[in-house]
């Protein structure tokens, strides 16, 4: 809330929300890259490179009519639902690193949710344009209803729900998709035990990259409520 502080200042107390969200992000891209960055430094012990390991696991998983191609990057890597496309970055593809080949297990993983018809992943490809045309809104249509009336602000603040909406659906998506590498790679000996408790230690950095997206945009919106939410014409 705005409180005054004198000399035409105020103070909003709801950024605390804000600098907590950012923090958490930023404390989580942290995680996720320096434990990247430790097991990057050990090779699997059968040579495989994630382009690979990528192909053998869409195999074991019969998983047809999936590309994998390499992207310029660094972990950019990404599966396409709607072309069918597994794009690994270029320090994923090429690199024997027990890092890398759980980022490329992690992207087949989709691919794989792809094929058996996977209800979130599904629902989440439907919400994408829903959460785009909200982020891109709400902020105009909260600004336009302090002047035009409360029902815009409203409709500003379900717009950003939209997109934290995106973000709690995200998170079932992500964890299967890694308990699906993980489990591929297990069962087909691609690693071996000691390389596994690596790989798992690398997804689960990347999976809390996802908590606190998620966690930073509720953040984001009960401030918006906390701001906005009460306000009469």
């Amino acid at each position: 809330m705005f409180m005054p502080m004198g000399l035409g200042f105020f103070y909003d107390s709801t950024l605390i929300l804000v600098l907590i969200g950012m923090a958490l992000s930023m404390a989580a891209s942290a995680y996720v890259n320096s434990t990247y960055r430790k097991y990057a430094k050990f090779s699997n012990k059968k040579g495989y490179t994630g382009t690979e390991v990528a192909q053998l696991i869409l195999r074991a998983a019969e998983v047809e009519g999936v590309a994998v191609q390499k992207i310029s990057g660094d972990l950019t890597d990404n599966y396409n639902s709607q072309n069918k496309v597994l794009s690994l970055s270029e320090t994923v593809a090429d690199s024997t690193s027990v890092a890398a080949i759980g980022v490329a297990a992690h992207e087949c993983g989709h691919a794989v949710q792809d094929s058996r018809s996977y209800f979130p992943l599904k629902l989440r490809s439907a919400i994408v344009p829903v959460a785009n045309i909200g982020t891109t809104m709400s902020m105009p249509l909260i600004i336009a209803g302090l002047f035009f009336g409360q029902t815009l602000i409203n409709i500003g603040i379900l717009c950003f729900a939209a997109a934290f909406l995106f973000q709690v659906v995200t998170l079932p998506v992500e964890f299967n998709a890694s308990r699906r590498a993980l489990s591929i790679l297990r069962s087909n000996h691609f690693l071996d035990d000691e390389e596994m408790v690596m790989a798992r230690k690398v997804l689960i950095a990347a999976a809390l990259t996802y908590v606190a997206a998620a966690i930073s945009t509720l953040l984001q919106l009960l401030r918006l409520i906390m701001l906005f939410g009460n306000r009469r014409d």
